[in-house]
């Protein structure tokens, strides 16, 4: 497997774990925990925007 896909796959996961942790977040009541899975998530999604290949 390519670095280039790799690192894709590793921003898609951040995505999945952050969309968890804000719902597990709310779920709990813990601001901190919605917190840092928004973060995650924009964080992936900048990172897979970032590595997008050009046609």
């Amino acid at each position: 497997m390519k670095k280039y896909h790799r690192r894709i796959i590793y921003f898609i996961f951040a995505v999945l774990f952050g969309a968890f942790m804000f719902v597990y977040g709310g779920y709990d009541d813990s601001p901190g925990a919605q917190l840092m899975g928004l973060i995650a998530v924009i964080i992936g999604i900048v990172g897979l925007i970032k590595n997008k290949k050009p046609s």
